[in-house]
């Protein structure tokens, strides 16, 4: 059932609470003003919808996501810094749900993810790329700088010499080496990667999706806190999640000796 059509890209509902988000504007799924708006609202939709209990993200065509639209940019004249800020308030804005969302996102990448489509792709929870797969961070090839969060997200997984060298030099990471350097947790085929990931979600959309968001919260707070913060907020967290029906159901699970059943 296709629960949103856009002229970017659709969101669909599939069975056991596994949503796909398809980015769908050829050739390259450069990002513009539309698509940036599109992809809040998508993302706003699926936050807010507690049906919603994993995220497939993928895209059509050869191009997972090509950065941004650099002939809009250059067409915006005068309006090219206000429509900037509208854009990247927008794309920050889905990121942002999509970290915070209680529902896990799963990447699955196949064909070159550049600019804000690196960006993206660190900032996933779980990732599975084709093995023909490549990665770009190229702003400053074209003069610019990094956003779509990757400021944040890109240096926590590779860490910051690796984030650095991409950002200044443009290297492209072929899949294997976006695995080595813990970019991607998994290289398949390629016309495995969209299965691999629908398995994946399925599987992650079974889970205690309370405690999924609890756990993405910390592990986002817990990187830019320092450590009695980030003890704190564990302690509160697991406290409060103890006595959620989640935990209720896995403490009395696990003591039974059976598998629990987190289904809502």
């Amino acid at each position: 059932m296709t629960a949103m059509e856009f002229e970017t890209m659709r969101v669909t509902e599939t069975e056991g609470g596994v949503w796909e988000l398809v980015l769908s504007r050829p050739p390259a799924n450069a990002l513009n003003k539309q698509m940036a708006w599109e992809f809040r609202k998508a993302a706003s939709h699926m936050a807010s919808n507690p049906q919603v209990r994993a995220v497939v993200l993928h895209a059509e065509g050869k191009v997972f996501f090509g950065g941004g639209d650099l002939a809009e940019m250059h067409e915006s004249g005068d309006g090219r810094v206000s429509n900037l800020h509208e854009m990247t308030s927008d794309i920050h804005g889905a990121i942002s749900r999509f970290a915070r969302m209680g529902a896990p996102v799963v990447g699955v990448i196949t064909g070159t993810a550049g600019g804000a489509g690196m960006s993206l792709t660190s900032s996933m929870d779980l990732v599975i790329a084709g093995e023909s797969a490549k990665f770009t961070m190229a702003y400053t090839a074209a003069g610019l700088t990094p956003d779509g969060t990757s400021t944040f997200f890109l240096a926590r997984v590779v860490g910051l010499r690796r984030a650095t060298e991409l950002v200044l030099t443009n290297r492209v990471l072929n899949a294997q080496e976006a695995l080595d350097w813990g970019l991607v947790n998994q290289v398949v085929a390629d016309e495995d990667a969209l299965e691999t990931g629908r398995k994946l979600a399925a599987r992650l959309a079974k889970g205690p999706t309370n405690a999924f968001a609890g756990a993405k919260r910390l592990m986002i707070a817990g990187a830019s806190s320092g450590l009695g913060e980030a003890m704190e907020n564990e302690a509160f967290a697991i406290a409060e999640q103890s006595v959620h029906p989640e935990g209720l159901e896995g403490i009395a699970a696990f003591l039974e000796k059976r598998r629990p059943d987190f289904a809502p």
